[in-house]
């Protein structure tokens, strides 16, 4: 199993998500030297990243450092670097670590680089509407979420009460299945979490809003499912608007917009924003190489065996890619990695290779309250506490790591059957260091920085 260079296969993979990781996962036996290169040091479990953001975990859980994970894989190594450009002709890999840029040659190339947060090209909602696709983002909104509290309590204490019914509004963008649980949460740490712990303020009186352009939520859903999904919102105390399409966001509100033109403002301090992805932008990059046209999630089209038109040694799984209209969910980058881990394998065996892609749904789920989930499993549909007890097994399986296991089922227990949340510290840092690192206009070079003399002190 060697090339005729005389070197082992070399297998780069770009992304530490449930593409990656399970990718490197998938060649643990093979002879092949494996580079996994991510702009962040760990793994995250995406999912749950709404219970990062209300308080209920720490990021501990639902992101363990990569290396941890792979320690005894002896076949890969682990890199920290942005990738900034692909090379399909020289098989080259560039990226950047804090200013430090590298290379990787590679013989076979797996692209799980994932997707982000889009704002339907208005990327300057961001700024008061943060997403929900990384730690960095749920920090922040813990952040927003208890300082919005904490506002509401001075408010009412020096009698600015239309302050207080702006500060303890949280309007959630976007319904689909992280809007429907992040708005559940919302209702939960305020009707239970934080019920007692004010003195000027009932927490209970907070207003959770969730918006979305469409007709309906969860559209992937059963209709059924979706319909007692808003009933059961509703009877939370969740006002539901659909067909408000956002049109503007500032630090005090946003204004929605009708199918008739009509328009309503919101005034909310807390915006979260769950609608919309957009595919990383290596994907348009190959894309222009192999002469094809991304959609307009920016999602590079694939070959039925996960490949890229005329380049057999380069697999693209997860986000990133359309095939067949799958969603962009965890099962499908796990499956898809694996897929194409086994024609790697295939391929330096001198075996035949090729063989399409099949992705066998193991359904959706998605939590709306403590005890009350649905669940769609082929044509069983469910709602209630059975469902959510699904959700709960599903989830702790894909968990990586028995400690991480444990310590969320932990923190589950003293969620849902009390009503103390652990993660409630917050920091401005954690609130304002996006938009901070957004005005120096570029990353942080570490090395430049390490080579400041250290501040007088008289």
């Amino acid at each position: 199993m060697t090339t005729q260079a005389g070197h082992r296969p070399r297998v780069v993979i770009i992304g530490s998500g449930f593409g990656g990781l399970f990718a490197a996962r998938a060649l643990k036996r093979d002879a092949v030297d494996v580079t996994l290169v991510a702009k962040t040091t760990h793994h995250l479990f995406q999912p749950l990243l709404y219970q990062v953001a209300t308080g209920i975990m720490s990021m501990g859980e639902i992101a363990p450092a990569t290396r941890e994970v792979l320690s005894r894989q002896d076949n890969v190594e682990v890199v920290l670097g942005d990738v900034t450009d692909i090379d399909l002709e020289k098989r080259v890999v560039t990226a950047n670590t804090l200013g430090e840029v590298h290379t990787h040659d590679y013989d076979h190339l797996i692209v799980a680089a994932g997707a982000n947060q889009s704002w339907f090209g208005r990327d300057e909602f961001a700024e008061y509407a943060p997403g929900m696709k990384s730690i960095d983002d749920a920090l922040e909104l813990r952040g927003r979420i208890f300082g919005a509290f904490e506002l509401a309590e001075q408010a009412a204490a020096e009698g600015r009460l239309e302050d207080v019914k702006r500060f303890t509004t949280f309007v959630v963008v976007g319904a689909g299945p992280t809007g429907v649980e992040m708005a559940g949460q919302l209702v939960e740490l305020s009707k239970r979490t934080l019920k007692h712990d004010f003195r000027h303020i009932d927490p209970t009186d907070s207003r959770v809003i969730l918006l979305d352009a469409a007709p309906a939520l969860l559209g992937s859903f059963d209709e059924k499912l979706q319909d007692k999904t808003r009933q059961a919102l509703e009877k939370l105390g969740v006002e539901v608007r659909l067909g408000a399409k956002v049109v503007n966001v500032d630090g005090r509100g946003l204004e929605t917009e009708d199918s008739e033109g009509n328009r309503t403002r919101i005034e909310a301090l807390t915006k979260v924003w769950a609608a919309g992805v957009a595919a990383s932008p290596l994907a348009k990059q190959l894309a222009d190489q192999v002469g094809v046209t991304v959609d307009r999630a920016g999602r590079i089209p694939a070959q039925p065996d996960l490949t890229l038109p005329g380049r057999p040694e380069v697999h693209v799984v997860g986000d990133m890619v359309t095939l067949d209209g799958l969603s962009g969910v965890a099962q499908v980058a796990i499956q898809g990695a694996r897929h194409s881990a086994k024609e790697i394998r295939r391929r330096i065996n001198g075996e035949p290779t090729g063989a399409p892609f099949r992705y066998k749904d193991k359904g959706s789920m998605a939590t709306i309250s403590r005890f009350r989930a649905i669940a769609e499993v082929g044509s069983l549909k469910l709602t209630g506490f059975v469902a959510w007890l699904m959700w709960l097994a599903v989830h702790l399986v894909y968990i990586i790591g028995f400690k991480s296991r444990i310590t969320t089922l932990l923190h589950w227990f003293v969620s849902f059957i009390g009503r103390g949340r652990s993660e409630r510290a917050v920091t401005e840092q954690q609130t304002f260091a996006r938009l901070a690192m957004q005005q120096m206009e570029r990353p942080v070079d570490l090395r430049k920085v390490s080579e400041r003399p250290p501040a007088s002190v008289d």
